[in-house]
């Protein structure tokens, strides 16, 4: 009887062990989680708590410990109207336990801003996830720059990375990460270089400039000694360590690749691509142009925005249109595609739940966050229509849709996962789901 109370017990615990989720999916950054989370919920079931935020945000929530972090923004109304300069950004830490706000640092907006248009507003102005070494929180905030703070709230330093714009005035959306001592950020739109800066100091340790190139949304992600990042036309293997160009490969996507790279059995997977898109897979490694010896297979198939998972020898996403891919990694065969909500809602809007367009400027992609993957479950919010739950398999299935009736903003934030919790942030909360 001892005996089976003590394995219950490790049961229990191992079930509701966690691990940090410290930056844009996931530690590995590939969107694959460890644990078990609900397949169903809604405002009366399997929600833990939720917690009132002080301004919209595309940006995802973060774990640390018992604290969560999220970062969002104020001051301007919702983008369309009112004074640009009393735009503001907050960093907030919440207890993982109630979602009780322990702390809300807000940061005044470096100006002039861009102004809301369209498409800017699609993501807003917090939309770079924050990242930590569970010492220290950092923060990029665009113009405004890179920030740390302690777990406290206090703040340790501020960096410009550049007031730039692109022509576009689409802002800037890529999430900052780090290796060894360094903060790495994207800052193509604000300064035209990817820069890495001293963690401790804020500090430039190494600056990575490319002239022109400012529609740059992916996140960089580290896999093996490179550091990967995809950009109009190519996709490019750093040195973590010095932000020097280690290869470069080639590929017909142009415009801006949004997606991270997903990585697996020794190949690198880019989508995207902006009018041309599509979904190459590559061979990394070596030095300067490797495109011949490297490229494996390319189709037209493509995830614009969202960033696809690799699992169990497939590529897995539910992509900006609504349509949830499954695709073979070794062969580049598509072995599904199928479209998620019906035609009705397929534009981003649905009866009842804030009306046609998926984005605050109206466009209407039904799909802007990334999935997670739990349990052999992939978790894929959609902006409007609820966050589907879909097998992990071969097969397409959907197990669950899931609405918070109460809540009609907006999802453009891909998950966090804490062994037995997800968490999902809207415009207006963020919501802790667990049994």
């Amino acid at each position: 009887m001892r005996t089976t109370v003590l394995l219950a017990l490790l049961t229990l615990l191992a079930t509701h062990a966690s691990a940090d989720w410290p930056r844009l999916r996931g530690a590995k950054g590939d969107g694959i989680a460890e644990g078990k989370v609900p397949v169903k919920w809604s405002d009366t079931e399997n929600l833990q708590w939720k917690a009132t935020l002080p301004g919209p945000g595309s940006s995802s929530p973060i774990i640390v410990g018992d604290k969560v972090f999220i970062t969002c923004w104020s001051g301007y109304a919702d983008g369309s109207n009112g004074d640009l300069t009393q735009l503001v950004r907050h960093l907030l830490c919440l207890s993982k336990a109630d979602g009780k706000i322990l702390w809300d640092k807000t940061v005044p907006a470096v100006q002039p801003e861009d102004q809301a248009g369209s498409m800017l507003m699609e993501h807003g102005y917090a939309s770079s996830t924050p990242v930590s070494d569970g010492q220290s929180v950092f923060v990029f905030f665009g113009k405004t720059g890179a920030l740390a703070f302690d777990m406290n709230g206090t703040q340790l330093w501020q960096t410009s990375l550049g007031t730039g714009s692109n022509p576009k005035g689409w802002g800037s959306a890529a999430s900052p990460i780090l290796h060894k001592d360094t903060l790495i950020v994207t800052a193509y739109d604000e300064g035209g270089a990817m820069v890495a800066l001293d963690k401790k100091t804020g500090k430039e340790v190494w600056r990575a400039p490319a002239e022109g190139l400012n529609t740059v949304y992916s996140t960089p992600v580290l896999a093996g000694d490179d550091l990967l990042l995809p950009v109009a036309g190519e996709v490019w293997g750093l040195n973590p360590d010095s932000g020097k160009l280690r290869w470069y490969a080639t590929y017909s996507m142009g415009g801006n690749v949004s997606p991270a790279v997903a990585v697996g059995d020794g190949a690198i997977f880019v989508t995207g691509g902006y009018p041309t898109q599509g979904t190459v897979a590559l061979k990394p490694g070596g030095k300067g142009d490797i495109t011949q010896s490297a490229t494996l297979w390319s189709i037209n198939s493509a995830s614009y925005i969202p960033s696809p998972i690799y699992y169990n020898g497939h590529l897995y996403v539910v992509n900006d249109a609504g349509f949830a891919m499954c695709i073979e990694a070794k062969t580049g065969k598509e072995i599904y595609r199928e479209r998620v909500m019906d035609n009705s809602s397929s534009g981003g809007g649905q009866p009842g739940r804030g009306g046609p367009g998926g984005g605050r400027g109206g466009r209407g992609k039904p799909f802007y966050a990334s999935p997670v993957l739990v349990d052999g479950k992939l978790y894929c919010p959609s902006r409007k229509n609820g966050t589907f739950v879909i097998a992990a398999k071969p097969t397409f299935e959907v197990l669950a849709k899931n609405l918070i009736p109460s809540d009609d903003s907006q999802v453009n934030a891909t998950p966090a996962v804490d062994g037995n919790r997800l968490f999902l942030r809207s415009d207006k909360a963020l919501y802790c789901i667990g049994e």
